[in-house]
């Protein structure tokens, strides 16, 4: 024990992201005691092309320093590493990981959600449905429209580049060693957060092979109402059951860390970051919503117990199962493959900021556009689009055009594309939706907020302490052992939870105008559509 330093109750969180991992330090009231963040590297193997990839060893070792700088600078702030009672694990989701249960190193890099190399898998299983479907009960098939509606019947999601079971598929058709671990039952796949977990666990030692029922939910593999990994397309895909991971709730002990300055605790949480940031934003019930401006921007409204199914481009997804067995929760989810992607674009291909934050500075030296529109499909369009061969599109352009426009409609096409699903949401919920909570980077810029808000014609509500994805962790992490009295199923035991210094954004615009630049909008996306594909009688 360390001598003179004062004890207290904490919860760690570490938050596993696209581009960076950070472990934060909560109290009960969700103050950040002591925190660390580092980037990692990105891999671009085909440039011009849409790969990108990530070496997990280099993930794990980034989270290993991070749980130790921050236990650094929890002591030097007078606090004992002893204070940290349980901790939980967030994650960007659908990055998928393939490694050798042997020796428990990767077979190959991970392929990351936003990567598009799969279209041809993607092409393939689309006729695969068309032409065999996949079987719902024994002796009985569905094909064709019949399939892809069964498929969606039972895991809420279409068949899209963005779902790890088509990633996955894509490493053992085209990696040798992938192909050979798989042949040789040696090969584990897991998101993220399986990876991190098993590592945190032991590794090959212990062999903690496990994946929650939010990423889980990302897969394609499984029933969303059932909870389990459903057999007919583990057998579509063509997968061994060997390969798959034992399914945990969000909200548990899966066991204690085995290694490094948190030897002994507890890890008692696990969720994708965006169903985390939806816990984090206390959105627990009914009709409540969230929207996370990252590298892409994802949009989730809590549906309670019941899985709606969308008519609209969205999907359904796990939200939450507050501990082994219990009832999950649902949301609906919409998501934008690039919103502060777009920001570091201009920032570090365009030039015309040099740094992030500037846009709003930058945005704010016109009062709009001057007529230019930003669809931002650098990768596609996701929700409720779903069209992987959009390509990105700037048009409206003049002589009089100038950087202020096009930091405007960047942060506009934000704005659009958040307006597009919630549209879809009210459609598919039947509920209006009063008020959007926000965080993520791109909140920092109260420029970007109010065009959020009057292009939406919506409240927006930014909390002060915008690390909601962690606290989203966090929360689960305590809720597993009764820490603070913090309880998933009971909203008013995190009453006293981030509660402090929201700023509220409202919508100045006439109605009329809104909804003329809302038109406008769509024959832009419009125009982007089936770019690639070269066949524009599609658009």
């Amino acid at each position: 024990m360390s001598h003179g330093l004062k004890h207290t109750e904490l919860v760690g969180s570490l938050d596993c992201g696209t581009t960076s991992v950070r472990f934060i330090l909560f109290n009960k009231y969700a103050d950040i005691v002591a925190q660390h963040q580092l980037e990692f590297p990105q891999y671009y193997p085909h440039p011009g092309q849409v790969w990108h990839e990530h070496d997990v060893e280099e993930i794990q070792q980034h989270a290993d320093i991070c749980i130790a700088e921050a236990l650094n600078s929890l002591e030097a702030s007078g606090f004992s590493k002893q204070s940290v009672k349980v901790i939980g694990i967030t994650n960007q989701r659908e990055t998928t990981v393939a490694w050798s249960r042997s020796t428990g190193k990767p077979l190959c890099k991970a392929i990351v959600w936003a990567d598009s190399r799969t279209k041809n898998t993607v092409a393939h299983y689309e006729q695969k449905l068309g032409e065999t479907g996949i079987q719902v009960s024994p002796g009985i098939w569905k094909k064709e429209k019949e399939g892809v509606e069964a498929l969606r019947e039972i895991t809420g999601l279409p068949l899209s580049t963005y779902f790890s079971a088509i990633k996955l598929r894509w490493m053992i058709d085209n990696y040798p060693n992938v192909f050979k671990a798989h042949n040789a039952d040696d090969l584990c796949f897991g998101t993220i957060e399986s990876w991190i977990v098993y590592n945190l666990l032991g590794g090959p030692k212990t062999n903690i092979h496990i994946s929650e029922v939010s990423n889980a939910s990302r897969t394609l593999l499984l029933n969303t109402a059932t909870l389990k990994w459903e057999q007919s397309l583990v057998d579509f895909f063509g997968f061994r059951p060997s390969i798959l991971p034992k399914l945990v709730s969000t909200s548990e002990v899966y066991g204690n860390i085995a290694y490094g300055p948190l030897t002994g605790v507890p890890i008692g949480g696990l969720v994708g970051d965006q169903q985390g940031a939806l816990i984090g934003n206390k959105c627990l019930t009914r009709g409540e919503a969230k929207c996370t401006y990252g590298t892409g921007a994802f949009l989730l409204f809590c549906t309670g117990h019941d899985i709606v199914k969308s008519n609209h481009g969205l999907l359904s997804t796990i939200a939450y199962q507050p501990g082994p067995g219990a009832k999950p929760v649902y949301a609906l989810e919409g998501s934008i493959a690039v919103a502060g992607s777009a920001v570091k674009w201009l920032r570090d291909q365009m030039k015309i900021i040099s740094s992030a934050a500037e846009i709003n500075s930058l945005a704010a030296q016109e009062p709009d556009t001057g007529g230019v529109y930003f669809v931002t499909a650098f990768s596609g369009l996701l929700a409720p689009y779903w069209d992987p061969g959009a390509a990105g599109l700037l048009i409206g352009i003049s002589q009089y055009t100038n950087p202020s426009h096009i930091a405007r409609a960047a942060l506009e096409a934000n704005a659009f594309q958040t307006r597009a699903i919630i549209e879809s949401m009210k459609l598919d919920s039947g509920s209006d939706l009063k008020a959007l909570k926000v965080d993520g980077g791109m909140t920092n810029g109260d420029v970007a907020m109010k065009i959020l808000a009057d292009i939406g014609g919506f409240r927006v509500i930014r909390p002060e302490m915008r690390e909601s994805t962690a606290l989203g962790s966090a929360i689960c992490a305590g809720a597993a052992i009764k820490l603070f009295g913090w309880d998933l199923t009971k909203p008013e035991s995190l009453s006293e939870v981030n509660t402090k210094g929201n700023v509220e954004f409202t919508a100045h615009r006439i109605e009329e105008e809104r909804q003329k630049k809302w038109e406008k909008w769509q024959l832009a996306v419009k125009r982007s559509r089936n770019w690639e594909e070269g066949d524009v009688s599609k658009a």
